[in-house]
Order: structure tokens, then sequence, then C-alpha cells
């Protein structure tokens, strides 16, 4: 899967180049987000802005994706598609996650 980290200041901003992350693509997600986020800043958000569809096994790619990145570190999801923000909802996913609706609305968070 083709994941592009962009540094910018304090954040490290993931963008998911592709439409799905699902059963198939799950792994590939998982190896990918490890490469991404092995050097990137404490504040790392996921840009789902590309992804139409998310299915059980991407969200639980999500969920291993923050395990990887710890605790001392923090993953923000924003741009989510109307349907990949409902499977956040329905599967109640919001609660564990701050989501924001765009890029530019996230606030900067200080170190540590």
């Amino acid at each position: 899967m083709n994941l592009t980290p962009t540094h910018k200041g304090d954040q490290t901003i993931v963008t998911v180049n592709a439409s799905r992350i699902d059963a198939a693509s799950a792994i590939q997600f998982k190896d990918a987000m490890r490469s991404a986020t092995a050097e990137a800043s404490n504040h790392v958000i996921l840009d789902l802005g590309q992804v139409a569809f998310i299915d059980s096994s991407g969200l639980g790619a999500i969920v291993a994706a923050m395990k990887l990145i710890g605790p001392d570190r923090r993953l923000d999801l924003a741009a989510l598609t109307p349907d990949v923000d409902k499977v956040f909802r329905l599967t109640r996913m919001d609660t564990v996650f701050s989501i924001h609706g765009r890029l530019d609305s996230i606030p900067k968070r200080s170190a540590g």
C-alpha cells in the first residue's frame, strides 16, 4: 500500500494513497504505516481523504497502527470521506480516535 509521510513542524501527516483499506490490504497497510511512522514526530495524522471504503480488517489495521505508534505519540485521523466516517461512527471508533474534518483544522499539540 502506498502511503506518503510529510513532516510539517511537530506533525507528521501520513496520506493514504488508496481507495480502500480492507482485508486484502490490511497487512500491507500495517507494514507501510510501520515504515512511514518510524521517524515520525510525536503527533501523527492519518489523512484518509482518498479512502472511499474501509471494512473491519481496515479498522483493525488502523488500531494496530495506533498501538505500533505507541503511548508516547498520538494518532489523529483527518479528512474522512462520508462512507468511512459512517463506519467509524457505527463502530464507535470515533470515541477512540480524534477525527478532524480537514487537515488544516487540526490544532498543533505541544511536545510530550
